[in-house]
């Protein structure tokens, strides 16, 4: 079952993005304490939106953390999916692809558009299936603010 998450579901969230950063070997980045964690997804005037992927037992297996963008030159609005991240134990079972199709819908006929560590071969193998394409001639950049 897919669904929105709630301020209910943090601890869960928390849990896999921690779990997410562990698999990409970033768990050094994660800077973030709880409290925070659920004020920025879940508090007031929050922008990013989760969905939570459950197994049969009601278990949170899986979250899509993405908030809504626009294209310019498609004239509509579009989806970038922040992160995705199924736990280990819960791979192959469709989850991610339920999470992904769920991003679908509700993109409706704008683009969903994520980025993915180039070493990370088993999800580009799994974006492709779907029919997914690398964006090619962009190159992404980050500037953090610090307080």
């Amino acid at each position: 079952m897919i669904r929105d998450a709630t301020i209910d579901d943090a601890a869960d969230v928390g849990r896999l993005i921690r779990e997410l950063a562990a698999y990409e070997q970033l768990l050094h980045e994660v800077e973030w304490d709880d409290d925070q964690l659920a004020r920025t997804l879940f508090g007031p005037g929050a922008v990013p939106r989760t969905l939570v992927a459950e197994d049969d037992a009601g278990g949170v297996v899986g979250i899509a953390i993405w908030f809504p963008t626009y294209s310019t030159f498609l004239g509509r609005p579009g989806i970038w999916l922040e992160d995705l991240f199924v736990s280990a134990h819960h791979r192959g079972k469709g989850f991610g692809r339920a999470l992904l199709q769920a991003l679908f819908d509700r993109a409706d006929g704008g683009r969903v558009e994520w980025a993915v560590l180039d070493w990370n071969e088993p999800s580009i193998r799994f974006y492709e299936s779907l029919g997914a394409e690398p964006v090619t001639g962009w190159t992404r950049y980050r500037w953090l603010a610090r307080p």
